[in-house]
Parts: C-alpha cells; sequence; structure tokens
C-alpha cells in the first residue's frame, strides 16, 4: 500500500472530539430543582424531605401550614416528650468526620454517601389545588335523578365521559356504538344513543352535550323559551338555526335584508344571543378554579417615594440538623467500631450530610431570588413606581443575568411560575420579560409597551367600525413605532384580540 495512502487512512481513522464536560454536584442539581419550584411547592418538598431525612426538623418554634403539621405529628400516643427536642447551638453541630472515620472507611462506595437525584429538567413536584366535584361526576348526579334502567344508565355514563371540558360531544354516536359493542359488549345504535343524549342535554348547565357551537347556543335558547313565557326568543332562535354561518361572520347586513327585520331588532337578538354561554362546561370548571390563589413569591412595597423589595415567609423556612443525631454521631464515633456501628456511622453521615446540604441549598435559594428579583425591580424601577405598562423597559434574561453574575438558565428558572405583588397587583415574573424595538429617534422600546398602546386604540375604537390591522399600523407609524402590518397582526393575536370583522358591533 503506498505511503500516501496510509497517511490517508491515518488521518480518517483519527477523530479531533472537542466534548465540553459539566459534571454537576448533588449540590448543585438540588439547587436547580429548588430554584424552579414555586413558594406552594416547596412547602411539600420540605415537607417531604422532612419526612425522608429523620437528620433535618424545623427550628424550634417554626410551624409547617395546619393540614401539613397534622400529618407530621408523630405524637400518636400523646406521650411525646419536648425535653428531648431542646434548643440548640447549630454550631454544634460542625463535626469533622474524617477524625471520626478510620482510615479503612475509606473504601465506602461513594453512592453510599451521595444522594440520588434525577435530571435536574425534572419537575417532580406536587402543586395542591382545590378539591371540588368535576363536571362529569355532576352530570353523572343528575343522570342519577332520573328513572332510567340500567341499560340507558350506561349508554348515558359513557357519553358523559365522552364529553369534553367545554361540555361538548365531539365523538360520532356511529364510533361510540362500536366502542360500547366492544369494550362493554353493549350492543346499541345510533336512535338509542341519541335518545339518551337528548336527555343529558336537559341537564345542568345548559347546553351540555351539544356537539357543535350551533347546537349549543340553540340548545339554551330553548331553555330561556321555555322558563321565560312571557319573553319572546323566537328571532334569536332563527338567527341560530338559519343564519348562524352569517352570524358568525357578522354579516349583519345579510341577516336584516334576508330576515327581513330591522337593524334595532337584530341589535336585541344579539344581546340576547351573546349572553349565552359558548363553554357550558367551562363554567363548572372555572367555578372549581375559584378556590385557588396565587402566593406571591415576591413583595415590593412603596415607602416614601422608594421601593422595598421583600421574599414571601414561605420562602424563608428556619431548619436545622437534628441534636439528636448529632449526639449519636459522636457517641458511635467515640466508641470501638464493630461492623453494625460503622454501617450505623455511615448511614448517620449520610443523613446529616443530606440534611446540611438541603439547608445550605434553601438559603442558596433565598439569596439568588432575593437578587434576582432586586435586579429585576431596578430594572423596571420606573414602571414598579408608577404601575404605567408604557414604562417599561426591554428586558431580556441576559439582562438581568449581567447584573446578578449568574446563568441564563438560573434566571430563567427564578422567572418560571413565580409571582411578584406590587402596589398595582400581582404578576407573573415572566411577564416583565420582553423584547426591544426601535423607535423612529432610535430609542429602543419594549415590545409590551406597543401591545399597551395597541390595546388602548382597540378599546377607544368606534364599535360599528373597528379599525383594520392596517389603521393600526398608521396610528403607531404616527407615535413614532415604526412596525409592519404583519407585526400589529401578531401582537394583536398575542393579546387574543380578533380581527376587525369580528370586533364589528352595531
Amino acid at each position: 500500500m503506498p505511503v500516501g495512502t496510509d497517511i490517508l487512512v491515518l488521518m480518517l481513522n483519527q477523530r479531533l472530539q472537542q466534548k465540553l464536560l459539566q459534571k454537576l454536584s448533588p449540590q448543585q442539581i438540588l439547587l436547580m430543582k429548588l430554584l424552579q419550584i414555586p413558594s406552594m411547592a416547596l412547602e411539600q418538598r420540605i415537607k417531604q424531605e422532612i419526612e425522608e431525612n429523620p437528620a433535618l426538623e424545623l427550628e424550634e418554634g417554626s410551624e409547617l401550614p395546619e393540614a401539613e403539621q397534622e400529618e407530621t405529628d408523630y405524637s400518636d400516643d400523646g406521650d411525646y416528650d419536648e425535653d428531648e427536642h431542646d434548643d440548640y447551638d447549630e454550631s454544634d453541630d460542625e463535626f469533622t468526620f474524617d477524625d471520626y472515620i478510620a482510615d479503612d472507611d475509606d473504601e465506602i462506595p461513594d453512592y453510599k454517601t451521595s444522594i440520588n437525584n434525577s435530571s435536574p429538567d425534572d419537575t417532580n413536584y406536587d402543586i395542591p389545588f382545590a378539591s371540588s366535584d368535576s363536571f362529569q361526576e355532576l352530570l353523572i348526579q343528575q343522570l342519577g335523578y332520573r328513572k332510567l334502567d340500567e341499560r340507558k344508565v350506561k349508554i348515558g355514563t359513557y357519553i358523559i365521559g365522552n364529553l369534553d371540558d367545554s361540555g361538548y360531544l365531539s365523538r360520532p354516536l356511529d364510533a361510540m356504538a362500536d366502542d360500547l359493542l366492544f369494550g362493554m359488549n353493549l350492543k346499541t345504535n345510533r336512535k338509542e344513543l341519541a335518545e339518551v343524549l337528548a336527555i343529558i342535554q336537559e341537564f345542568d348547565p345548559p347546553g351540555v352535550g351539544a356537539r357543535n357551537l350551533q347546537e349549543c347556543l340553540m340548545l339554551q335558547l330553548i331553555r330561556l323559551q321555555s322558563e321565560e313565557l312571557d319573553k319572546d326568543y323566537s328571532l334569536p332562535i332563527m338567527i341560530i338555526d338559519r343564519f348562524f354561518n352569517e352570524f358568525t361572520k357578522k354579516h349583519y347586513d345579510k341577516i336584516i335584508k334576508r330576515a327581513e327585520i330591522t337593524e334595532e331588532e337584530l341589535k336585541e337578538a344579539l344581546n340576547e344571543i351573546l349572553k349565552l354561554n359558548p363553554k357550558p362546561g367551562g363554567s363548572v370548571s372555572d367555578s372549581a378554579r375559584e378556590n385557588q390563589y396565587i402566593i406571591p413569591d415576591f413583595i415590593i412595597h412603596i415607602n416614601d417615594g422608594e421601593l422595598e423589595l421583600s421574599l414571601s415567609s414561605r420562602n424563608m423556612p428556619e431548619l436545622r440538623v437534628s441534636k439528636t443525631y448529632g449526639e449519636m454521631l459522636e457517641m458511635l464515633a467515640e466508641s470501638k467500631k464493630s461492623r453494625s456501628e460503622k454501617e450505623a456511622l455511615v448511614f448517620i453521615k449520610q443523613k446529616i450530610d443530606s440534611a446540611k446540604w438541603f439547608i445550605d441549598a434553601i438559603q442558596q435559594r433565598q439569596n439568588t431570588l432575593y437578587g434576582t428579583m432586586a435586579a429585576i425591580m431596578e430594572y423596571q424601577r420606573a414602571y414598579f413606581l408608577s404601575g404605567d405598562e408604557t414604562t417599561l423597559r426591554p428586558m431580556i434574561l441576559k439582562d438581568i443575568a449581567e447584573v446578578v453574575g449568574l446563568d441564563i438558565s438560573t434566571i430563567s428558572r427564578v422567572a418560571n411560575s413565580k409571582y411578584v405583588q406590587t402596589p398595582f397587583g400581582t404578576f407573573l415574573l415572566k411577564s416583565f420579560f420582553s423584547e426591544s424595538m426601535q423607535m423612529d429617534d432610535g430609542e429602543e422600546v419594549s415590545t409590551r409597551e406597543i401591545k399597551k398602546i395597541l390595546s388602548d386604540c382597540i378599546e377607544a375604537e368606534v364599535k360599528d367600525k373597528p379599525l383594520t390591522d392596517e389603521q393600526l399600523t398608521l396610528i403607531l407609524k404616527d407615535k413614532g413605532y415604526n412596525i409592519a402590518r404583519r407585526t400589529v397582526a401578531k401582537y394583536r393575536e398575542q393579546l387574543n384580540i380578533p380581527v376587525a370583522r369580528l370586533r364589528k358591533e352595531l
């Protein structure tokens, strides 16, 4: 083989790989996990750690929330001895483990003295929610009030189980008949399913069990007509029945012409239609969410024209290493080390290490949260003093990361799922981050400021002649915001504002 070929083969076989390996310690992984969870989840995480690690306990006088305190009460027989848990100075627990462990213990595997953490990207934590009857449960209760045979009860239960969160039945009846046959060995047909569905459509909330929006609105109007005999709903029913397509597209001129009605009559009918609920199932779900409260992680006050920042008390738990475990470690270290004592010493060392790592991680979490929020507060000082969204500065994760000297990913974890309470309301922290856009004079402004101006323009528009995206673009250009029409359309969609045609009112 020629020499040149050998060199070529050698070059091809050579792999120049540059690998950047970042090995995270258990403490770093723990800190990242704690940073990304909100205050409510932090309480659950602390409770879990206390239950799993007996070497970790709350400081004297500190308490878990009342519901959690009941679960962690270990005095089943009422003979709890408070003298065994007297307050102590944590500095007494600063042990040098190398002095207590013999040289032959150096061969203890690392896994016995390390925390078993999963990936830092995993978000395995529980968030408590208010408990209430689900939408399907309420419908099944109403089904039980009807005098139906067992067969129809089974069919009705199955239909209710196929309703979505909005209360609609999206599955075809023929497909459901096949499912009942193969899944429950229940032979039925489209006619019988329609009969049971008609019964369900009589349940509360009105409109439930509809297969589309048109049927949903019709069910509600028919219910209103049967309950309010002194009021005439024939025109709203006719509009939904015969002119539903024109109604959804707001082609009011066509409805007036084809239905042979006046503009005033149409306006009155539309007012009745707009009172209806397009998502009857959502009303039940929303009521269940009314008891859920946002607990802010940060609190900002204005005192004599100056901003004051504080962390929520839920972010500052008082934890310590158990005095009992410290005494046990000292006792085992001073005794002659049998095999069982060595195993006990390793176990206690592991638990104390884990407890100290957790306490340190909680403290680091507190410091990181406070430092990050302080930087954001200073960056957006004008907004937090006035509450005027137009004063918001463009701000990205990198801006804050450079101020506090932390990685962008760390700032992202802090901003995620955290809320700040201000004199002007409680807001999600990440909502203060926005991209920048340059004005005609060269000044950079936040895209949130542009969205606020766009929202104000649409709110102030003449309802029967709503502003188009082109007109909104011209208005913004007159104010110095030189942006394209497609950008205006994008911002409008982000604000959940429909196009001009769908905003038109009589």
